[in-house]
């Protein structure tokens, strides 16, 4: 076909600046004004084509491509050849036959590269490059292989056998391996890699002088990939590592920059090189390798945190490389910014996600540590992150054994975060349990299954934790359950303290005084809307089944909010439902868990712990829940199982169980009169002989159950023990408790038989007897199967007359102080009460702990306390330095439990004071701990209840000073006051303060020592 004829088309635009170019103008002018036009063609974008259409396929007519002049070819050659990159994909030129003879016209252009002297060789390089460029804009997904192939059968020879290749060239080539280009079009980013691969000889001293200039001579280059440098060298070392093996090494001096943004882009780079699937580039340039890892302890937070983000690449692809990262992560997990502790939990969890087995102990060593951290929101991550892993491997793939025994610990781990006292900790704790360690969504059967298995496999500290989880949970029930009572009753017109509920309510939510205003708010919710008040009495009533309790949630959480824009206040909310809605018990699931222990105990299902071990712990869970949902246990079908665990040979598990009729049987002769009936005779017998703990807990049953008819009941059971009470006696030990149980339940029945057992039988025929000579032994103490039965039989007897005392509640004939003058003499005589020398070292340890404890716990009842002389208090005191470990342990721990109850009066506090003599530097340690958390329960007790201002005196814990000063003081004070002087206040405060504030001698430089 022939070329469209020169002339002048209508309507072409010309860019701007630009001329007219016809057949009417001169040469010279034309040669100017196609050069304005080849240099405006160049510099413009492809979104600047439509209306140069017309202009374009001007320029690709006869009167150009056959004039005379060759810088007028090469000038239009440029133009069209920019054409064709500017309209890519489509350009103007329609037809085939015309579009063959542009390609012949740019071809025969190229002749000017012949000679490098030429005027025209520059024009030449420029149709060189926009062929190049042409290429790259033209290539489409409707362009076969074949047709791809030949592309890149042109440009490679093009490359491989010129002399030279100019940057404007290698940019156009490199141009396409960085975004946005990159992105945009991916077959021109796959040509060019080809294209790189295919001349990497020719192109890779050009490409090494490129990089050089500007890594070691800092030489700028007019390239425009050059503010691209370490995104090139990552795409150039990916598709051929020889091109940069004399540029990798300089990248050394640039990771010790001291520009933080350039260590910064080189630490980016190296790492996502060297963590890269199969990369080798580690072991081939280890210096490089040892200068990247030193960036881990970089002085840039950012660089460390670009350094540990890449952990996670290294652990999936690099098990060889593993070891070194370990290594850097190890100090990494300690790092002073918490963004960079972050990230070591996220890179170290999302590998974890990704492939298991790739992650090594000490990666989850890591994780466990940080489950400590400081900051909650790490503490969050780590123990949200394991959850999941545990819930993903244990819970929906229970047959992988070797990922379940690796991640055992995770359960007990999150338990352990609940003895974290922020509300926080133990919130994230409850939504971990009831979403990942037993999802609540689970159907009844499947749900007590997972919950009976995790019970009975936590360690002995995550099951106190679980325990009270569930007693807190209870207890915020109960708050709740309070407010709305007084809610309704200010809704009646009667006063009611609604504020105080709210902010007590509020200590058990993330931020209390924010917490507290949401609150309020939310109560207004409550007053105006009946609804949402009814749902959320639901929640907290004793008949709410857990899908009740799941549909309450949902309802309340509409009213109050929108779940895609969760605001403060809906967070607060939500936050409060979870702690309350019991989604994981109800009658049901107490059934189905009934019945699944039931299988256990019977050998119907398989445990690795043992039938009786996981029996037994699967009644612990069940004794636990009962403190807590006891109205869940109100089922024939339940009571008849327990009757059945009651009557097992198991003393443990009978024990157990009488302990679960205890906190549920209260209502049985209305609810369930079968049971009632049958379960007397089996109280009678346990209270006449079962074991010391069997006894204690059936007669307290029989107290309970049988509210009505105790006395007649108790009154059997004592005539019986009565005749037992002798040493010769079988039962000897049973009757001890049982009488002491049975005068606490009915002090007022048996008061006169009692105190003629207690003054004959257990004060002179037993505590004043020594019938048995005491092994020698040289230890201070031993276990409690070594005991002789003499010395059980004195211990239950101590117990039994405090007992016997706490019933009676007063001090009839001088019970009491009769009984405080002995426990004292058997204190100060180290045991010993008559002084006999018949009993051995352990067993005297034992004798004085239990009068220890006596004291304490006779010292709860203010009746009591005020007969306890300062001698008495003194040697009780004394007990905290007892020459046996044990002693002063379980005497401290005893001590710390009635003070925290607030039971003891305040001077008892300050006994922790005499601690500061034990030799043992953890029981020291200890008893701090114990002395700062009484002092701030009961600046908190005090907080939360304004009505105990009146008792500030016995409450507030400065008050115990005196009491100290009596104890560890005392014989300083008398000669310092006893001349008093006008200035003695003063000076004593004065001297105070400056000993707080003076550093001690011993260790000036120790924090602990100092730390006041």
């Amino acid at each position: 076909m022939p070329l469209p004829k020169g002339g002048k088309p209508s309507k072409i635009v010309y860019p701007p600046n630009c001329k007219e170019v016809s057949e009417d103008i001169g040469k010279d002018e034309l040669v100017r004004r196609l050069k304005m036009l080849a240099r405006v063609f160049q510099d413009m974008g492809q979104d600047e084509n439509e209306k140069y259409s017309e202009l374009a396929l001007h320029l690709a007519t006869e009167f150009f491509f056959d004039h005379a002049s060759k810088d007028v070819r090469l000038l239009v050659a440029c133009c069209i050849a920019d054409v064709f990159r500017i309209f890519a994909p489509e350009a103007p030129y329609r037809d085939p036959d015309h579009l063959k003879e542009i390609f012949m016209f740019l071809v025969k252009q190229l002749r000017g590269l012949e000679d490098p002297e030429s005027p025209s060789f520059k024009h030449s390089q420029e149709i060189f490059c926009n062929l190049y460029k042409l290429m790259f804009s033209i290539i489409n997904e409707k362009h076969s292989a074949k047709v791809r192939t030949f592309m890149l059968d042109m440009m490679v020879p093009l490359i491989t056998e010129a002399d030279t290749v100019s940057q404007e060239l290698l940019d156009t080539i490199l141009i396409n391996l960085i975004e946005p280009y990159k992105s945009q079009n991916k077959l021109a980013y796959n040509l060019a890699k080809d294209l790189l691969r295919k001349t990497s000889c020719a192109v890779e001293p050009y490409i090494q002088t490129f990089f050089n200039n500007l890594l070691m001579i800092g030489k700028t280059s007019e390239s425009e990939v050059s503010d691209h440098l370490y995104e090139l060298i990552y795409e150039l070392n990916m598709i051929s590592g020889t091109m940069l093996l004399a540029v990798l090494p300089q990248l050394e001096f640039k990771l010790k920059s001291s520009e933080e943004i350039e260590r910064k882009n080189v630490t980016r780079l190296l790492a996502k090189m060297f963590s890269d699937p199969d990369s080798e580039l580690a072991t081939q340039h280890r210096v490089l390798w040892n200068c990247f890892l030193g960036r881990f302890n970089d002085i840039s937070t950012g660089v460390r945190t670009v350094c540990v983000q890449y952990a996670q690449r290294f652990i999936l692809h690099h098990s060889d490389l593993v070891k070194d990262i370990i290594e850097q992560l190890k100090i990494r997990q300690h790092d002073p910014e918490e963004t960079v502790r972050m990230e070591v939990v996220s890179a170290v969890l999302n590998a974890a996600k990704k492939d298991f087995k790739m992650i090594t102990d000490e990666l989850l060593a890591f994780i466990k540590e940080r489950t400590l951290d400081k900051k909650f929101k790490i503490r969050r991550e780590a123990l949200l992150g394991l959850a999941h892993l545990y819930k993903t491997y244990i819970n929906q793939d229970p047959d992988n054994t070797a990922i379940a025994k690796r991640l055992a610990w995770v359960k007990d781990k999150v338990f352990h975060a609940y003895y974290q006292h922020s509300p926080e900790d133990r919130l994230l704790v409850e939504r971990i349990f009831n979403t990942c360690l037993v999802p609540y969504t689970l159907p009844t059967s499947e749900r007590m299954k997972r919950l009976h298995n995790l019970y009975t496999s936590l360690d002995e500290h995550a099951l106190k934790a679980f325990n009270e989880l569930l007693k807190y949970q209870h207890g915020v029930r109960v708050c709740v359950l309070q407010w709305i009572d007084a809610l309704e009753q200010n809704l009646q017109g009667c006063p009611a303290p609604v504020v105080a509920k709210l902010i007590a309510l509020a200590r058990q939510l993330p931020e209390p005084h924010k917490a507290q205003e949401h609150l309020k708010k939310f109560n207004h919710i409550l007053r105006e809307d009946k609804r949402v008040r009814h749902c959320l009495k639901a929640l907290v009533s004793s008949d709410c089944t857990c899908r009740k309790a799941e549909d309450a949630v949902k309802e309340i959480l509409r009213k109050v909010g929108n779940p895609g824009q969760q605001t403060p206040f809906y967070t607060a909310v939500k936050s409060l439902l979870e702690r309350i809605a019991p989604v994981m018990i109800d009658a049901d699931a107490i059934s189905a868990l009934v019945k699944y222990n039931c299988d256990v105990i019977s050998g119907l299902i398989y445990v690795d712990d043992g039938v009786l071990a996981a029996g037994e712990k699967g009644l612990k869970l069940l004794l636990a829940l009962s403190s807590v949902f006891p109205p869940c246990f109100n089922r024939e079908s339940v009571f008849e199982d327990l009757l059945t665990f009651l009557k097992n040979e198991d003393e443990v598990i009978s024990d157990l169980t009488l302990q679960i009729f205890v906190n549920t049987g209260s209502n049985l002769k209305k609810d369930c009169p079968n049971i009632y009936s049958s379960l007397l005779p089996v109280l009678q017998t346990t209270a006449k002989m079962g074991n010391i703990r069997q006894t204690k807990h059936a007669i307290k049953c029989i107290s309970i159950v049988y509210k009505h008819e105790k006395e007649s009941i108790l009154q059997q059971v004592f005539e019986h023990v009565k005749k037992s009470l002798n040493p010769e006696s079988a039962n000897f030990l049973t009757s001890i408790v049982s009488m002491g149980h049975i005068a606490q339940i009915c002090p007022g029945e048996f008061s006169t038989e009692m105190k003629n057992v207690v003054s004959k039988l257990i004060v002179k025929d037993l505590l004043m007897q020594d019938r048995t000579q005491g092994v020698h032994v040289h230890d201070s103490w031993y276990a409690d199967h070594a005991i002789s039965e003499e010395t059980q039989a004195k211990v239950l007897a101590m117990k039994m007359l405090v007992r016997w005392l706490l019933g009676l509640r007063n001090n009839a004939g001088n019970s009491a102080t009769s009984t405080l003058r002995l426990l004292y003499t058997v204190i100060i005589h180290e045991g010993d009460l008559m002084e006999r020398g018949k009993i051995n070292k352990p067993e005297l340890a034992r004798l004085r702990l239990q009068a220890g404890c006596c004291m304490l716990k006779l010292a709860e009842e203010p009746c009591f306390a005020e007969l306890i002389t300062r001698e008495q208090f003194q040697a009780l005191a004394l007990l905290i330095n007892d020459s046996c470990y044990q002693v002063r342990l379980r005497f401290a721990m005893k001590l710390n439990k009635g003070l925290l109850s607030l039971r003891l009066p305040l001077e008892y506090m300050s006994i922790f004071s005499l601690a500061a003599n034990d030799p043992v530097k953890e029981r020291r340690a200890q008893v701090k701990q114990f002395l700062y958390a009484n002092i701030s329960k009961r600046r908190e007790y005090l907080k939360q209840h304004a009505t105990a201002g009146s008792k500030i005196f016995s409450l507030l814990p400065d008050y115990m000073l005196p009491y100290t000063i009596h104890l560890c003081l005392w014989f300083v004070m008398d000669p310092l006051m006893s001349r008093s002087e006008d200035y003695n206040y003063a000076f004593f405060r004065r001297m105070i303060e400056d000993i707080k504030q003076t550093k001690d001698a011993q260790g000036p430089e120790d924090e602990e020592m100092n730390k006041v």
